[in-house]
């Protein structure tokens, strides 16, 4: 067994919301053993402020989230990915960058909560619901193992 953690890229188009909360997810529920980061083919250029909202009500540390462009994680002096995740549609279809390393790359679609209407309640409220169902997804990437990513 080995110490060095597995490293996961989670990619969207703009890098605000989805990927953002999949990132921080991984991260705290991978307790140590899993390290996510999380960028985008067409970033916003700032997280959405309904994520970092609902990251902080269920405790996890936001400083540092940005919104980045996916090229980071192209670059040779990147952080070697273990696996890649699309969390879109959009970004699943798009021809991106190869990743040193050569990950697996796996495609687990959630809505878009910043596409939400309404008041900062409702739009709140969808953001809530898309974050509970990417933590589901989450806890059983994590019980099941890169190597199974395919089925969750």
């Amino acid at each position: 067994m080995t110490d060095k953690p597995i490293n996961v890229l989670v990619l969207c188009t703009g890098n605000s919301a989805r990927s953002v909360l999949a990132e921080c997810l991984i991260n705290d529920l991978g307790g140590g053993t899993w390290r996510a980061f999380s960028a985008g083919s067409k970033p916003t250029g700032k997280v959405n402020p309904l994520s970092i909202e609902v990251l902080r009500e269920k405790g996890h540390a936001t400083e540092g989230l940005r919104s980045k462009s996916w090229d980071e994680f192209a670059a040779p002096d990147a952080p070697r990915m273990d696996l890649v995740i699309t969390v879109c549609d959009n970004a699943a279809g798009e021809i991106c960058p190869i990743w040193p390393g050569v990950p697996a790359k796996v495609h687990i679609g959630f809505p878009d909560p910043a596409a939400a209407e309404g008041s900062h309640d409702e739009r709140l409220a969808v953001f809530r619901e898309v974050y509970a169902m990417i933590e589901a997804k989450i806890r059983k990437l994590i019980e099941v193992g890169p190597d199974r990513a395919a089925e969750v």
